[in-house]
């Protein structure tokens, strides 16, 4: 089986074409760079993401505070993470890689904010 992928490892895009024998990948055509040789392995076999999000601040210069996973997650956890982000709220002041969950809907990866609000005077 054939699998046609845009690689996202680097901003070429290259069309990158992966052979799979069952469920091993015998072949990745395509790919300009290493880069897009594992990533295309690795969306085919195992699917990953960085899920990025909002959550709310209390006491902050502004209502929300943009969120993101500290690395990437299994794709089928993604609202998994959007659910266990949802009711949050977080006291200012924030900064840019402040922990703000300590592990995801069980996947062992942070959620981390991606900005910094501070507090009210």
């Amino acid at each position: 089986m054939k699998r046609e992928l845009t690689c996202i490892g680097c901003p070429l895009g290259c069309t990158v074409t992966v052979t799979l024998d069952g469920d091993t990948v015998s072949d990745v055509t395509g790919n300009t760079c290493p880069k897009g040789d594992a990533y295309a392995r690795k969306e085919v076999t195992n699917p990953t993401r960085i899920v990025t999000s909002t959550v709310r601040v209390s006491g902050g210069t502004a209502p929300m505070i943009n969120v993101k996973t500290a690395s990437d997650i299994p794709k089928g956890k993604i609202f998994d993470c959007i659910d266990a982000i949802r009711d949050l709220i977080v006291p200012a002041p924030v900064s840019i890689g402040d922990v703000i969950l300590a592990d995801a809907a069980g996947t062992g990866v942070a959620i981390i904010a991606a900005g910094n609000v501070d507090a009210i005077a």
